[in-house]
């Protein structure tokens, strides 16, 4: 597929999250449906620009994202489901409101062509650094980082900046 663009609709794809020791199957089209959300797209968890400046963008952000009406603060990587809980509940995003979603085997990020793969440190189809503002599972904004390693373009200010 094409890389999403905004007006494209978020397709109905599980997703997994994990609170505690329950797993739930997420389908994110019916997440999205009837509501204002962004997602933030990242790499890996625990990746040193994602630990280390994009989650904590996404946490700082949130009460500006609620603010402006904003139900639904995701991020989401090609994780399993054990180390996005592991990573929300020791970075702080639970607390902050902010759900961390596991795209387990891709399915979202090559529903989306946003994937991209680095054999050297064992990245295979991860997502690209990526803001997306949704209106009921449609793309309003798309915002995608022009540098790897960077993250300027699609932090949580930015995308406040852009609502």
């Amino acid at each position: 597929m094409a890389m999403v663009q905004p007006g494209d609709r978020i397709p109905s794809v599980t997703l997994l999250e994990q609170i505690g020791d329950d797993v739930s199957n997420i389908d994110i089209a019916q997440l999205l449906a009837g509501k204002k959300a962004v997602i933030f797209g990242m790499p890996g968890a625990y990746t040193s620009t994602c630990a280390g400046e994009h989650l904590p963008s996404v946490i700082a952000a949130a009460p500006a994202l609620r603010a402006k009406g904003v139900e639904e603060i995701l991020v989401v990587c090609a994780n399993d489901v054990r180390v996005t809980e592991h990573w929300s509940r020791n970075s702080g995003a639970s607390e902050a409101g902010v759900r961390i979603l596991a795209d387990w085997d891709s399915e979202l990020t090559k529903a989306l062509g946003l994937e991209f793969s680095v054999p050297a440190i064992g990245f295979k189809d991860r997502m690209q650094r990526c803001s997306m503002y949704i209106e009921d599972g449609e793309v309003k904004i798309l915002q995608m980082e022009e540098e790897k390693g960077v993250c300027a373009l699609t932090t949580g200010e930015a995308i406040v900046d852009l609502i």
